[in-house]
């Protein structure tokens, strides 16, 4: 018998995140696909993804939709730290009391911080970067405790 693909709680591919909706889950096996820090927003608000690392990790990238959206649109108008700053002010909003989602947010705002004078495609790929960390080290993470529990099961059984 053929091993299954792991599911994936969220993967960032082709400048869109896809987060596993959560709410279909177990019957149904469905990604919402986000191109927008907006779209991130509702999914979060709407509980596609569940999980304070898993929320964390998707408002990230919406920081990285949001600075890409920026770059896309061009330089009139508002600065990109003040729009990357309303677009993390609506991530909040969508579930204020997520912790991983202010600790994500605070973390993309201190790589803004530390790239100012940069140009806006040099920042959004400095949030991109980021953004991938924080998702492989929640993964890493993830594994870890995968591994502990692993250890506790006895040969042969099945979760």
């Amino acid at each position: 018998m053929e091993r299954p693909e792991p599911l994936r709680t969220l993967y960032w591919e082709s400048g869109m995140l896809y987060l596993l909706d959560q709410r279909l889950l177990p019957g149904e096996i469905r990604y919402v696909s986000c191109g927008s820090a907006g779209a991130v927003a509702e999914a979060i608000k709407g509980m596609a993804v569940r999980g304070a690392p898993a929320i964390g990790v998707a408002a990230a990238f919406g920081m990285v939709l949001a600075a890409r959206e920026a770059v896309s649109a061009g330089s009139s108008g508002t600065p990109l730290p003040e729009k990357l700053e309303k677009a993390a002010a609506v991530l909040l909003r969508s579930r204020p009391t997520a912790v991983n989602l202010a600790w994500a947010l605070e973390r993309m705002r201190r790589r803004i911080n530390e790239s100012a004078g940069a140009g806006a495609i040099e920042l959004a790929a400095a949030l991109e970067r980021e953004a991938r960390a924080i998702m492989a080290e929640d993964e890493a993470a993830n594994r870890l405790i995968g591994s502990y529990g692993a250890a506790l099961l006895p040969a042969r059984a099945a979760v």
